[in-house]
């Protein structure tokens, strides 16, 4: 638990992960220095955590493998599609696939049911099963409005390698964040001092 808070501490958002949850689900595997990884959701304990501060799952959801296995999946998917947007390039059909199935996974509207005692009634099924698919649902719907909306203009690559995380770019930013434009002016401050030296 300790690692992961030490890995949360050092990871402040970027620049649109507050508005748009697809986002920072993208942003939740980050390229460190040195060759490291943080995976934010890395194990169902995680994974859980990460939901529930993003306020798509309750805190103790109790989620297992298969359920944070299937939101990694996901953050591939989107990851692509972010990349393939910020490339300029045409997106993979497996990853527009990918969230047009988990947008579509679960009901958006209370559903009929029929119990033996009562009757007809209108319920929404959200059993703990049906945590994460509810989850993926509402990130994949962010992720296709973050794509069609006037933030993907705005959308692009942290540009201070080996960061991998992608932002809505506000003004002349190009980071996720101020540790990544530290790294990179540090970067290009000793290259400027190799070359004349």
């Amino acid at each position: 638990m300790e690692e992961f808070v030490r890995e949360e501490a050092a990871l402040p958002s970027a620049p649109g992960e507050d508005e748009h949850p697809a986002l920072a689900l993208a942003n939740s595997a980050v390229a460190l220095p040195g060759g490291h990884t943080a995976d934010l959701l890395g194990t169902p304990a995680r994974a859980e955590q990460w939901l529930a501060r993003h306020e798509l799952a309750p805190a103790d959801a109790g989620l297992a493998e298969v359920c944070a296995t299937q939101l990694r999946s996901l953050r591939e998917q989107v990851r692509s599609l972010l990349a393939s947007h910020v490339a300029g390039q045409p997106a993979l059909p497996a990853a527009v696939a990918a969230v047009n199935e988990a947008m579509t996974r679960v009901p958006t509207t209370a559903l009929l049911v029929w119990d033996e005692k009562t009757g007809p009634y209108r319920a929404t099924p959200h059993p703990t099963t049906a945590i994460v698919e509810h989850a993926l649902a509402a990130i994949a719907a962010d992720a296709a409005d973050l794509l069609t909306s006037p933030d993907a203009g705005r959308l692009t690559a942290c540009a201070s390698p080996p960061c991998n995380r992608f932002l809505v770019k506000h003004g002349r930013r190009q980071w996720c964040s101020t540790r990544c434009g530290d790294r990179a002016r540090a970067a290009r401050a000793y290259a400027r001092r190799t070359t004349t030296d």
